[in-house]
């Protein structure tokens, strides 16, 4: 695994950093669709994340598979981190109490 790491750690970090911005600019899902699409995603990175662990897919498929995995995991991660961290930033004044000089 430490090998995988040291080989893929340059799209980790685009995924990490992917999710960020994605979820910095839609922020937390606010429908019930977003949310339902939210928790398949998560589930998907589980069972991708359980098929890699358990060595069901061998050799270079495998590899794949848990290249897969691990780059979907730093999205998410990335997204959630994004998400709550997006509306933290925003200003807290909202635009109708301007007051606009002239």
């Amino acid at each position: 695994m430490l090998l995988l790491l040291t080989v893929l750690w340059p799209a980790l970090l685009a995924s990490l950093a992917l999710g960020a911005a994605i979820g910095w600019h839609l922020g937390p899902p606010r429908s019930r669709t977003a949310r339902f699409s939210a928790i398949g995603l998560a589930l998907g990175a589980l069972v991708l994340a359980g098929i890699a662990l358990a060595g069901f897919v061998p050799g270079r498929a495998g590899f794949w598979v848990e290249s897969a995995a691990l780059n979907l995991a730093a999205y998410c991660a990335g997204a959630v981190s994004g998400a709550f961290a997006g509306p933290m930033r925003r200003s807290r004044i909202s635009p109708d109490r301007v007051v606009r000089g002239g």
